[in-house]
């Protein structure tokens, strides 16, 4: 099998609306390239006749390669383990409902040829998306580039293209909670834009719910940083001064000539909740620290693989496969 020179992961879940038209449009896409081509494609588990027309597309051109996992283990594993199997000098990561163009490829690759080892398509608009959406994406964007230990470029999702060199840093990577655009800024090498106009989808329902998304933003923050530790530190620090103060108040209506006034229960209870509350804050920003130890520590694999066709894993990093169905 001849050596691709360009590899292209793309996770897909339910997309059987928009793989023909993916496949229709990156087919003109590898055509212009100068170099070999190969796909893969990841099913997670999908539900519908995805993992179906992956099979059809294989069989009708040996560029397309799938491998589909047991269940569905989530969007940043799909793309983990797309990644673990390319064999190209070059991988290109883009999701399956078309808002990321195919044809922005070729202008990654330029970048590419130009010397940079990461090219991120970084969004300049998003076409067809409420109002909402658009605001807690530009806030959490914004918040993330704040509160990580490294520098994280805004509006940027997974849409990028890496060098093999990163690719591999980025598959000896033993952390098993990934957030694939924080690994990607964090482990350095020469990084680049290229800037777009996000299309909506082509078909089918939207993947990333509000609470899916607000799930990633919680993964990429306790990922990238100890900020929120320290907020529950200070937050530990002011609740302590509010209780002082408490303490105090109640010793000066107590031992007063007056009867204690209304507004000193007022207060107590106000504290008590406000106390109340600041405890439960930490002790859930303690637990998604705690709660990755745990994932780590367990040392499952990622993802468990039913069929794979065209492809393999490739040097340090390992597979678990769930039954012998693996038509290679």
């Amino acid at each position: 099998m001849t050596q691709p020179t360009y590899s292209i992961v793309i996770p897909i879940y339910n997309e059987e609306d928009n793989i023909n038209e993916m496949y229709r449009r990156l087919t003109g896409v590898m055509q212009q390239l100068d170099g070999e081509c190969e796909l893969i494609l990841v099913d997670d588990g999908s539900k519908d006749n995805s993992l179906n027309l992956m099979r059809e597309l294989h069989h009708l051109d040996s560029r397309v390669n799938y491998l589909s996992f047991a269940r569905n283990f989530g969007h940043q594993v799909a793309v983990t383990a797309g990644l673990n199997f390319v064999r190209g000098k070059v991988a290109i990561v883009m999701d399956a409902d078309l808002q990321d163009p195919p044809e922005l490829a070729s202008s990654m690759i330029e970048k590419w040829q130009q010397g940079y080892q990461v090219v991120y398509a970084q969004r300049t608009s998003r076409k067809k998306e409420n109002w909402f959406k658009r605001l807690m994406a530009y806030g959490f964007y914004r918040i993330l580039r704040q509160l990580a230990d490294v520098d994280i470029p805004e509006d940027t999702g997974d849409f990028c293209l890496m060098d093999r060199q990163v690719v591999d840093v980025l598959n000896a990577m033993p952390e098993r909670n990934r957030y694939i655009r924080g690994l990607r800024a964090w482990v350095g090498f020469r990084q680049t834009a290229v800037k777009f106009e996000r299309d909506p989808r082509f078909a089918g329902e939207v993947k990333y719910t509000f609470g899916k998304s607000l799930a990633l933003a919680i993964s990429g923050i306790v990922s990238l940083s100890r900020v929120p530790l320290r907020i529950a530190t200070y937050l530990g620090i002011l609740s302590a001064g509010v209780a002082l103060l408490m303490i105090l108040l109640v010793l000066y209506w107590r031992f007063s000539d007056r009867t204690t006034p209304l507004i000193g229960f007022t207060l107590i209870t106000i504290a008590l909740f406000f106390l109340g509350s600041v405890q439960l804050f930490c002790i859930g920003i303690l637990g998604e620290y705690i709660g990755r130890i745990y994932e780590e520590v367990k040392g499952r694999p990622i993802y468990t693989v039913k069929e794979i066709a065209g492809v393999s894993p490739q040097s340090n990093t390992s597979v678990h496969k769930s039954s012998s169905h693996s038509p290679i």
